[in-house]
């Protein structure tokens, strides 16, 4: 599948999207550095193995801004994206302003977590150290990108104030800190991801951990933010706790799916999703509490369906 260039992802949004494909599905991800690609391909796969007459495919993305144009376009079928970007398309908000796409979840996946990564022996110490360094924000088009500039605004810097604003996927991102191309990279991914585990092999790292009142002042710009805090040795040598922001992930399709295939994949997300535990624990949070507390847009009515038939309460917030 071709892929949108940065410049063309939300313009993307002003184009009529075709109907959804009924028998080859399309997952959009993200790069193969995060959580987002095994987890969807893993989706892809039970989708293949389990219903009849379709078959589904993980592809390869800028991950959650491009995916949302995708699915407006008709170029994906789900798309697993951050909740902040998620909600700002649904109500034509942000980085949505004036494009709002029609959308709905099948229900929140599992938080992201913001990871501030530098050198062990970088003299970056807090969030206000990277004034003047050279910082990956992220791949252009991804949820990553706009978390980091929520976060760097609500505390006082901007992307003028860095030596370098560089826009790399993850594994560059990695790449560049290994080889001492840049100073710092932020990832808004589910932990523990595989980039960040390869670096810690090839070089000593820290995390940097965020203040109660950056935190605080993060979730003032962006409420979909939440506390957390990444458990000590996620990575290897970093065995302390690191402080930071989490944002949930959704899984969300096109409002117009069909309503008995959005049933079938939501019960096929949540009854076999031990298949998708075994390829990556961020998806030890996937459960129908996770699911229907977080959800950054209104259910699907083939996901309500669902979750009803499981016995859950569905909060007044989740229904369309």
């Amino acid at each position: 599948m071709k892929l949108l260039t940065a410049c063309a992802i939300i313009g993307a949004l002003a184009v009529n999207a075709p109907a959804f494909a009924q028998q080859q599905l399309s997952i959009a991800t993200g790069g193969t550095g995060g959580a987002y690609y095994p987890i969807g391909g893993g989706l892809a796969e039970l989708v293949t193995e389990n219903l009849e007459g379709y078959s589904a495919v993980a592809e390869v993305t800028g991950a959650s801004v491009e995916n949302m144009a995708l699915v407006h376009q008709g170029a994906a079928d789900f798309a697993i994206a951050l909740g902040d970007t998620v909600a700002q398309a649904y109500t034509g908000t942000g980085a949505f302003d004036g494009r709002q796409v029609d959308i709905l979840s099948l229900g929140a996946l599992y938080p992201n977590a913001v990871q501030i990564v530098v050198p062990a022996d970088s003299d970056i110490q807090g969030l206000s150290d990277l004034v003047g360094k050279r910082v990956s924000v992220g791949a252009p088009g991804s949820g990553t990108e706009l978390n980091a500039q929520a976060i760097l605004d609500a505390n006082g810097i901007t992307y003028e104030d860095l030596a370098a604003a560089q826009r790399l996927n993850f594994n560059e991102t990695a790449d560049a800190l290994r080889d001492g191309d840049i100073d710092a990279g932020i990832w808004s991914v589910g932990p523990p991801t595989s980039s960040i585990m390869s670096l810690a092999v090839a070089r000593e790292i820290r995390l940097i951990p965020l203040s109660e009142e950056e935190v605080a002042a993060a979730k003032d710009v962006e409420p979909i933010f939440a506390d957390y805090v990444l458990p000590a040795n996620s990575y290897e040598g970093v065995d302390t706790e690191t402080p930071t922001v989490g944002i949930p992930n959704a899984l969300v399709v096109s409002a117009s799916m069909d309503e008995e295939l959005a049933y079938q994949v939501t019960k096929l997300l949540h009854e076999q999703v031990d298949y998708l535990r075994a390829i990556h624990p961020a998806a030890n949070d996937t459960t129908i509490e996770f699911a229907l507390g977080a959800t950054p847009i209104p259910l699907h009515p083939g996901a309500i369906r669902y979750y009803e038939e499981a016995g859950a309460d569905i909060p007044e917030n989740a229904r369309p």
